[in-house]
């Protein structure tokens, strides 16, 4: 049996308040997540939905416990070492596409992946893919400007996907849009996360797109739990 994509092992989490005291945001996460599985993250505003994304994806150091990336355990890796796991490894989507507005929509799956070493034929035979199978063919040199919010989207869930990542993070990706562009959105999500065989974790606050995916698991003061 494979190993996990991602496993969270008692991952708390905790911020120095004005005065002496602290704020426990995240009490206790454990947390397994299985290549081709999409997992739902729910739970209300502020209950540390973003907070444990961020800590999952490397992008924010944990208080205790460890994530482990592919049987890797990341708590005593160097900031750069983190930073090439991530990179490899690992994808993200948000509320907010965060596209780069001078390049077209190519361009912005292109560039991660020549960062990453790519050449520029091979990262744009892959963008160019990637695009038409979320039904941007006919948008490859449009830039964000000339896009719908449900398109850019589109744009950031192909880039997210661009290097191959094992593992992929977002953060309330159709909360921006309507819900019918939220519909169509989430399910050229799904069908890639299923045919590229990654593991996805998904905050949402959406309970239709949560109950379509394979589980949930929510935060109740602080804890990650079954949903």
């Amino acid at each position: 049996m494979s190993k996990p994509a991602l496993e969270l092992t008692n991952v708390q989490q905790r911020f120095r308040q004005a005065g002496n005291g602290w704020l426990e945001v995240i009490k206790r996460a454990d947390l397994k997540l299985n290549p081709g599985e999409m997992v739902a993250l729910v739970g209300p505003s502020g209950s540390g939905k973003s907070t444990l994304l961020h800590i999952s994806g490397l992008l924010e150091y944990q208080a205790d416990g460890d994530v482990v990336i592919k049987g890797t355990p990341t708590r005593a890796l160097s900031d750069d070492r983190r930073t090439a796991l991530r990179r490899t490894t690992m994808g993200f989507v948000y509320q907010y596409h965060h596209l780069l507005p001078e390049f077209s929509a190519v361009e912005n799956v292109v560039i991660p992946q020549m960062i990453a070493g790519k050449s520029r034929a091979e990262a744009r035979t892959r963008a160019t893919a990637l695009l038409q199978r979320v039904g941007l063919a006919e948008r490859l040199e449009h830039r964000p400007a000339k896009l719908s919010g449900g398109e850019q989207q589109r744009v950031a869930i192909a880039r997210a996907l661009a290097n191959n990542p094992a593992i992929v993070l977002a953060d309330e990706p159709t909360g921006n849009l309507d819900i019918h562009t939220a519909d169509q959105v989430f399910a050229m999500l799904a069908q890639l996360v299923r045919e590229e065989g990654v593991a996805a974790m998904i905050a949402t606050h959406n309970l239709e797109i949560a109950r379509r995916m394979d589980r949930a698991v929510t935060i109740q003061d602080g804890i990650l739990v079954a949903a």
